[in-house]
């Protein structure tokens, strides 16, 4: 991510802090090359902190790095820190007398139950953090910084929309180059490479795994999830389902589409195929007019799930949709069920700026599987696409 990014990122750190009343936000990473903090791509973008190194973000404004000084030029660079604290020989003595200089009534730490982004604190970091602060109030003091990265991940800056845009379109276009190069008999792995060909050739990534990215089903025997393509072939009267994003500049796409291959003297799709693909579409527009900030994600899920079922499908045994970002999955709240697996995520209300996929999907027996992803983001009157949605079935 650009140094302008972070520096807009840092920015809106110091505002969330002020916001949730927190006085102190605390990163402590060492060998970042080895084991990153998930949240450094946002506060200190993609270079590599080596020595102990504390970045610590406070509700006045102050934002510091305490880094191992050969890297003390590289963090002034950035623009992000107002001060930039080199060390030599350990980090303890620099860390103990600038934390009780700023006399935290709370710090927050990243540590979360729930949210794998909040969670970059290594246990053995941890540990070290505890002796450090061990004979001091501070240790007392140590909350999880759940709150502050769920928010900082979640409100994308226009900068960052701008990117996911940008994103979001590559994937739409490579699409339609898909659908042109689109014939019977091709194998799920034939038309993936095509489509990891097109990116390449347009310089950008992959949203997640080459080995499954895309996904392509082909027909109703194809697993549906995240296997990766197979050898079976497209066939006449089958449905074929896409799962694909890309990285541009840092930031992904991901888009679901689905085309259905007419059989021999169809003009038109049949009408179960019909039928579902107009609930899936149903479902995610009924989805997105829910979609304003302070509604909870699993309340916009329940409109979405209830869509399909009430429609007679067997309910979908994943999430209706996903934060995007950095990541295809972004981390932060879920428009889940409230499902053990999912914890707290689906209780997490909508927020300003935050992007969420919406990706309802339903199995037609004999046919295939129906799944759409659109890209939304977020704003006062409610979901506005990033993508351009399906509204119509693809036939060829």
């Amino acid at each position: 991510m650009g140094s302008d990014l972070v520096v807009e990122k840092v920015a809106q750190a110091v505002k969330i802090l002020q916001e949730k009343d927190i006085d102190l936000w605390l990163t402590f990473v060492r060998e970042t090359m080895l084991a990153a903090d998930p949240i450094l791509p946002l506060i200190y973008g993609e270079g590599d902190l080596t020595w102990h190194s504390a970045l610590l973000l406070s509700r006045s404004g102050e934002r510091i790095a305490i880094v191992g000084h050969y890297e003390a030029e590289a963090v002034q660079r950035l623009g992000a820190y107002t001060q930039v604290i080199p060390y030599h020989h350990g980090i303890r003595e620099v860390l103990r007398e600038l934390i009780a200089s700023l006399d935290p009534r709370q710090i927050a730490i990243n540590t979360s139950l729930s949210d794998p982004l909040a969670d970059g604190l290594t246990h053995g970091m941890h540990q070290h953090l505890l002796d450090i602060l061990g004979d001091t109030p501070y240790a007392g003091r140590l909350i999880s910084a759940e709150d502050i990265i769920h928010a900082l991940v979640g409100r994308k800056t226009e900068g960052e929309i701008a990117r996911i845009r940008a994103a979001v379109q590559v994937t739409e276009e490579i699409f339609v180059e898909t659908f042109n190069f689109l014939q019977p008999g091709q194998s799920e792995q034939e038309i993936a490479l095509f489509m990891q060909k097109r990116a390449a050739a347009r310089g950008v990534g992959l949203a997640w795994s080459a080995e499954n990215c895309p996904a392509v089903n082909a027909g109703p025997d194809s697993p549906v999830g995240h296997s990766g393509p197979t050898a079976l072939r497209v066939q006449r009267g089958h449905l074929l389902h896409f799962d694909f994003g890309v990285r541009k500049e840092g930031f992904c796409s991901d888009i679901q589409r689905v085309v259905y291959f007419l059989a021999e003297g169809e003009i038109q799709p049949p009408a179960e195929v019909q039928h579902g693909f107009e609930v899936v579409v149903k479902a995610i527009q009924k989805a997105a007019q829910a979609m304003k900030p302070g509604v909870l994600g699993y309340e916009v899920d329940a409109i979405a799930r209830k869509t399909v079922i009430q429609a007679g499908y067997e309910e979908y045994m994943y999430g209706t949709g996903h934060q995007l970002g950095r990541r295809a999955h972004d981390g932060g709240g879920l428009l889940g069920p409230l499902w053990e697996r999912y914890g707290d995520s689906p209780k997490k209300p909508l927020e300003l700026g935050q992007v969420y996929t919406i990706e309802p999907g339903l199995m037609i027996p004999g046919r295939g599987y129906i799944g759409l992803e659109e890209d939304v983001v977020v704003t006062a009157k409610g979901a506005e696409f990033l993508s351009r949605p399906q509204v119509e079935l693809i036939c060829l």
